[in-house]
């Protein structure tokens, strides 16, 4: 039934206007102001649907997850925009001084670093 939808994730945020700026600018996705918000167009060709929300509260998962080619390098470019990584000191989750998450085998998981949007939702880089 669904299968052929144009189907399209979507998440809210409590500054559009920085959303706008963090998302267009920091991490130079093409962006389509709507009049409920903003569409993000991912390089899959996906769209996704940021929405301002009075009451908003981080997502307490990692909302979108970029892969890369090579999290170092993706990680020193957004450092050098101001992107701040999370650290985690905790099990397969614990990263590195640069914020990486580098598993000791690939069953472990992805080699991963986290950081937050200016409304604190979670996003990610990995290989």
């Amino acid at each position: 039934m669904l299968q052929d939808s144009q189907a399209f994730s979507g998440f809210s945020v409590n500054d559009l206007d920085a959303a706008k700026k963090f998302y267009g600018e920091t991490l130079g996705l093409p962006i389509k102001e709507q009049d409920m918000g903003l569409e993000l167009s991912l390089g899959t060709g996906a769209k996704v649907f940021v929405y301002p929300k009075p009451n908003h509260q981080p997502a307490a998962f990692t909302i979108l997850n970029f892969q890369v080619d090579n999290v170092d390098k993706a990680v020193d470019e957004l450092a050098a925009k101001g992107v701040e990584f999370e650290h985690y000191d905790e099990g397969m989750m614990k990263t590195d001084e640069k914020g990486i998450a580098r598993p000791s085998s690939p069953d472990q998981g992805p080699t991963i670093a986290w950081f937050k949007d200016p409304a604190g939702n979670s996003l990610s880089v990995l290989h």
